[in-house]
């Protein structure tokens, strides 16, 4: 057993790294009251992050559209190592009562992970949050600030840092995301 552990820590290491783990359950932070999926449907570029192995490139974005049977196509894209990356999953509203409450899924044979709108304008920031619970001992922490734009002025992501935090979100470990030299077509 002590060999197996030995062997599996050096592969598992570069992903920790690139999570944010915390000690107990997923906080549960308020989300966008009265939320209006149509209104926050379209293309939202991401200003800052907590760490994320699955996002490490740059010019990163997202775009949201409804789909007949009322789920929503994600559709996320970044360039990583000068090379252009898409994932494509779906969302949908788990609880009708609380809308702004998402499971996300970027495969068939992955269960829906939380995506949830705690706060947005709809017109220029989102602030959105993720949270996988692990038996209840630690958890892992997804959380972004996203524009409509590339930029996003420095009081608006302040702000935006101080909701996380209200809310028992440490975003201690964000970290910008380059949105520079993006203006081709992704």
């Amino acid at each position: 057993m002590k060999a197996v552990i030995v062997l599996l820590v050096p592969l598992l290491l570069p992903l920790v790294s690139a999570q944010t783990f915390r000690w107990g359950p997923c906080p549960t932070p308020m989300v966008q009251p009265n939320f209006e999926l149509n209104k926050y449907l379209g293309k939202w570029y991401e200003i800052e992050k907590l760490p994320a192995s699955f996002a490490k490139g740059k010019c990163i974005e997202a775009n949201y559209m409804l789909r007949p049977d009322n789920t929503v196509q994600v559709v996320n894209v970044q360039t990583y190592k000068g090379k252009i990356r898409k994932a494509e999953g779906t969302a949908i509203t788990q609880d009708l009562r609380e809308p702004a409450k998402f499971g996300v899924s970027f495969s068939y044979f992955t269960p829906y992970t939380p995506y949830w709108v705690l706060s947005t304008d709809y017109n220029s920031i989102a602030l959105v949050y993720s949270c996988t619970d692990v038996l209840r001992l630690f958890h892992v922490d997804y959380a972004w600030i996203l524009s409509r734009s590339r930029i996003l002025p420095a009081e608006a992501i302040y702000h935006a840092k101080e909701i996380f935090s209200r809310d028992h979100i440490d975003v201690s470990k964000m970290i910008p995301t380059d949105q520079q030299g993006c203006d081709g077509p992704i």
